[in-house]
């Protein structure tokens, strides 16, 4: 069911790369679709948003006012929520809504010797646009990381669009909408509700940058916008590694690559361990475990297409190996996890000890969920408040300072042909 290799194998190199490689090219069908629904959008606007929704979601609508929720229906999905959930939905939100108040950014400044002032200014977005999946899909948990980190950051609107196929309304996720502050809520999905929040139309104000998950469809929509607007990420499938040892639980370690797996069928789970009779504990696991799983096809069909246990020759080699691979998510179910921490370069999220589960960070643990997967960890970071900040640099310049500073832009610029920027400098120290 999921294959079992080795670091000393011949060809082991190639064989992880086979493994890591995602097929990243487009659909032509797919960006053929895209490119029809964003052109017809931006020219047509909401008589358009309205006819890709009736088409693709199956509602019976006529105008775009029958698409936008009230504020009033988003406090009713949040009040008539099961107390647990709602105490969840709280006490998630109020975690990572404490984490990243510690990324907020201030603006800066320092003036040297001869009066020039430098400094940067540090800015929040005025509106962002929040894509989140809809219908059966519930993903509330989408809501606070996506939606609270701008909240922090002092973005002045939100808008979300969620799709309702049929006019199936989630009220987990309109109650996280509720709880996260975003201000304005419009039943729209696929890639025309990117191209709304993209272009903007006569209902949907066009927005600064757009943040979360979607299909295929979505994120060939996010590509395509992106100049008009940010975006956060195209992300590819989900990846949990894991670096254990004999200390480690094997149904522990069993059940978090499920955890990933059960996402769907490209998602990747692995397992790097230099036991190997810890490896075969958790082989039986997962034969003996799965079955008892409500999502065991997708998560058989994960594990055999792109997972794997993995022998190394000891941490140290687990540790490069990681990094390496640059995983979404990475536990380290060790012993003593601590130095291995300091030898990790590379991971979206870095969960530490055997009671750290991926899925707390998925949830509740703070800090966000949004990470970058692809081997993108070698250059990116989680989504967090930096992310709904916009910085300016300052520059002050004295009538002392552009004599020490218009010289050198001068002999810089004629340096390079342009003497117009060499001017600039120069007629100031007249």
């Amino acid at each position: 069911m999921i294959r079992r290799l080795s670091s000393a194998d011949s060809g082991f190199a190639a064989t992880l790369d086979a493994l890591l490689h995602i097929d990243n090219s487009t659909d032509e069908a797919i960006e053929r679709t895209v490119a029809d629904i964003l052109a017809r959008v931006r020219a047509e606007g909401d008589a358009a948003v309205l006819d890709f929704t009736r088409r693709f979601d199956k509602l019976d609508i006529g105008s775009m006012g029958e698409l936008e929720l009230p504020r009033a229906e988003l406090r009713h999905a949040l009040d008539r929520l099961p107390a647990a959930q709602r105490k969840a939905l709280e006490a998630a939100a109020q975690r990572v809504t404490s984490y990243h108040e510690r990324q907020k950014s201030e603006s800066w400044d320092f003036t040297e010797a001869d009066g020039t002032r430098l400094g940067q200014k540090v800015t929040p977005l005025d509106r962002v646009g929040l894509y989140v999946p809809g219908g059966k899909a519930a993903y509330p948990s989408s809501v606070l990381m996506n939606a609270l980190p701008a909240k922090v950051a002092g973005v002045g609107e939100l808008i979300m669009v969620v799709p309702t196929p049929r006019g199936e309304k989630n009220a987990l996720v309109l109650g996280a909408a509720c709880l996260s502050g975003v201000d304005r809520v419009f039943t729209i999905g696929g890639a025309q509700a990117v191209a709304a929040l993209a272009y903007g139309t006569q209902t949907v104000p066009q927005v600064d940058k757009i943040v979360g998950p979607g299909n295929a469809y979505v994120a060939a929509a996010k590509r395509r916008v992106f100049g008009a607007v940010g975006i956060d990420m195209v992300a590819g499938p989900s990846e949990v590694l894991i670096i254990a040892d004999a200390t480690a639980n094997p149904d522990w370690v069993a059940i978090d690559l499920f955890a990933q797996a059960e996402h769907d069928e490209l998602a990747q789970s692995i397992l790097l361990c230099p036991d190997a009779g810890f490896i075969a504990k958790v082989a039986a696991s997962i034969e003996r475990m799965l079955p008892t799983m409500p999502r065991r096809e997708v998560i058989a069909a994960s594990l055999k297409g792109r997972g794997a246990l993995i022998h190394v020759a000891n941490l140290d080699e687990a540790c490069e190996i990681a990094n390496r691979i640059a995983p979404e998510h990475l536990e380290l179910s060790v012993s003593d996890p601590g130095p291995l921490v300091e030898k990790i370069r590379h991971a979206g999220a870095i969960f530490i000890g055997h009671y750290a589960s991926e899925s707390l960070g998925d949830y509740c643990a703070g800090p966000n969920h949004v990470l970058p997967t692809s081997r993108s960890a070698r250059f990116s970071s989680p989504l967090g408040v930096y992310d709904f900040q916009k910085r300016s640099s300052i520059i002050e310049v004295s009538a002392v300072g552009a004599k020490t500073l218009g010289p050198i832009a001068a002999t810089l610029a004629h340096g390079e042909g342009l003497t117009a920027h060499a001017n600039a400098a120069e007629f100031r120290l007249k």
